[in-house]
């Protein structure tokens, strides 16, 4: 007969290959099994069994993942050098090629991320850069979907998140603003002293036919001067007015 000791070793044994055959997957994980070194099939989720020393299973995460991108040192098209760091969400879609495509699809996304950060930004020039943002995010998505979609990755969003230029070419862009500030005043100054001119031009055409609304405008104009300044002033008294407020009969007279 077998001994007590014997008996509670095989019991512990059973215990041992009964808990490494049970698994259990949660909602978002699934598990690719390989059968005494070859793809089997992928479970998931829930409660299954593998047989023991026979089977293996990699578990693998399908939610979203967030990876920083490191800042990266990129030279625009007209050989600007800036740092521009970023953020890809992406998740795994297909289990099987995440786990036999790729040895590590995390390393292996993060790479690839930063490899194709510097050449879509490569591509354009600084102030593309500052000014398409979303655009640039967009054609960066794209490539790596793409590039990823052989590991089972799908990237759904890529964000960048700064673009740090150097001191000496921020002083160059504040310039350069402000330069284009002052081109944009004097056009508007430009423009206003057009259209005044352009009335003045149209208000002389309709004084022009009538004298006596000239020398009624000419009188408001004085009346306008007094009012404002307390000091004497000299202005000239147009000779034809004189003549207007001459009397008939000493016209006659001459």
């Amino acid at each position: 007969m077998l001994s007590i000791a014997t008996i509670a070793a095989l019991a512990i044994l059973a215990v041992i290959v009964l808990f490494s055959a049970v698994r259990i997957l949660r909602e978002y994980e699934r598990g690719v099994v390989f059968t005494l070194g070859r793809y089997t099939g992928t479970k998931g989720p829930g409660f299954f069994l593998l047989v023991p020393f026979v089977q293996q299973m990699v578990r693998v995460d399908l939610r979203v993942i967030v990876d920083e991108v490191p800042p990266q040192d990129v030279i625009s098209r007209d050989n600007v050098s800036v740092k521009v760091n970023a953020v890809i969400y992406f998740r795994v879609v297909d289990a099987e090629r995440a786990v036999i495509q790729v040895y590590n699809y995390l390393a292996a996304t993060s790479q690839l991320a930063q490899t194709t950060l510097r050449w879509v930004l490569g591509k354009h020039d600084l102030d593309q850069m500052l000014a398409e943002r979303d655009k640039l995010n967009a054609d960066i998505q794209d490539v790596l979907d793409k590039q990823t979609e052989a590991w089972g990755i799908k990237v759904s969003t890529v964000e960048i998140k700064r673009i740090d230029l150097d001191e000496s070419m921020i002083r160059a862009i504040a310039r350069q603003a402000e330069a284009e500030r002052t081109r944009r005043a004097k056009i508007i100054n430009a423009e206003g002293e057009q259209q005044a001119a352009q009335k003045l031009l149209d208000a002389a055409q309709i004084l022009a036919p009538v004298p006596q609304a000239m020398q009624l405008r000419y009188l408001a104009t004085l009346f306008d001067i007094a009012g404002e300044r307390s000091s004497t002033i000299v202005f000239p008294f147009p000779i034809n007015l004189m003549q207007a407020w001459s009397s008939p009969s000493s016209t006659e007279r001459g």
